[in-house]
């Protein structure tokens, strides 16, 4: 993002240190030459108004001078780094304020820039580490307990009749076990995401939410979206979050998950109706909000958390097709 431009100036560039030294310098020089040449019942009154005109000047100098700085504070108070893009502008004719303003300017492209990349980094690490264990748990913990539900059928057919009640239900819990890991496993590594797409993933993801929890996902998921190759992975985060956080603190029995192409951009709304995001969550990106944020980020999506009209929450994610 292009820094903003400095307004253009007819007068040189003059150090802040000489423009407070030179008009110190010449009221003293003043104010010495009137005591030498005013007659000695003259000088407590000579003094006491070049004190005054003294002050007066420091006054009028230090604000001016120390304005701009004040003003550049303040500003410097309002970057947030889950908001990037915002640079602090010009703040008049070229000055120490203007080229402070320039290097904080320069300092957050770089810090910004290294974020990003340190990030995307930590995301293909933390997804390949994510492939790892979903690959685990359903090649190791999975076929050990799909030998141990074949070794107790065996079992049970050669058990006594008595323990056929018991060994019913040992052979039930290994396979509801199994689901589990499937279902964790799945989670971790969305199959479908890679083998078929972002639409059918996100539908995949309502459909295992109203099976495993009963909340009933309504979706709204345009069939004809355009590729966002490696940004899909991100859209899918945002989006199992944002669901997951309705089953966790919403206290809604329903959801509605919309994706579609708006412009040049591609949209994600994943709205309840349950008690709502306090604006202290929000703004604190508590409860999950930060994760979500900081993944936008690395895309140069924007990611909005707020209270929906009437009741619920809504997090919206704007993801630009053109970066």
């Amino acid at each position: 993002m292009s820094r903003p431009a400095r307004p253009a100036s007819s007068s040189p560039y003059i150090p802040l240190f000489w423009r407070l030294f030179v008009p110190n310098a010449a009221v003293l020089l003043g104010a010495g030459i009137v005591l030498m040449i005013q007659p000695a019942n003259g000088r407590v009154v000579a003094l006491a108004a070049g004190l005054a005109v003294l002050l007066t000047v420091n006054l009028v100098l230090m604000r001016r001078a120390f304005g701009p700085l004040s003003r550049l504070a303040a500003m410097m108070n309002t970057i947030d780094p889950l908001d990037p893009g915002r640079r602090v502008p010009a703040l008049g004719p070229e000055s120490e304020v203007t080229r402070l303003a320039d290097a904080f300017n320069r300092m957050l492209d770089r810090l910004e820039t290294e974020r990003r990349e340190s990030g995307h980094r930590a995301l293909v690490a933390e997804e390949a580490e994510r492939r790892r264990v979903a690959g685990d748990l359903h090649d190791e913990i999975g076929q050990r307990l799909t030998a141990l539900m074949l070794q107790l059928d065996r079992i049970t057919r050669a058990a006594p009749p008595e323990l056929a009640g018991e060994l019913a239900e040992a052979t039930a819990a290994i396979k509801d076990t199994l689901e589990v890991v499937r279902h964790l496993a799945r989670r971790l590594c969305p199959e479908a995401l890679d083998e078929l797409g972002l639409v059918p993933a996100v539908r995949s993801l309502c459909d295992n939410i109203e099976k495993g929890t009963g909340v009933i996902v309504h979706r709204a998921l345009a069939p004809d979206l355009p590729q966002l190759s490696s940004d899909e992975l991100v859209v899918y985060r945002v989006a199992q979050e944002a669901l997951t956080n309705v089953i966790r603190h919403a206290g809604s029995d329903s959801a509605r998950v919309s994706l579609e192409a708006r412009g040049t951009a591609i949209e994600l709304v994943v709205r309840d109706e349950g008690r709502g995001v306090p604006e202290s969550a929000a703004e604190d990106s508590a409860g999950g909000i930060r994760g979500m944020r900081e993944r936008a980020l690395l895309i140069g999506a924007r990611l909005e958390v707020a209270r929906a009209d009437g009741a619920g929450t809504e997090v919206r994610l704007h993801v630009p097709l053109a970066r």
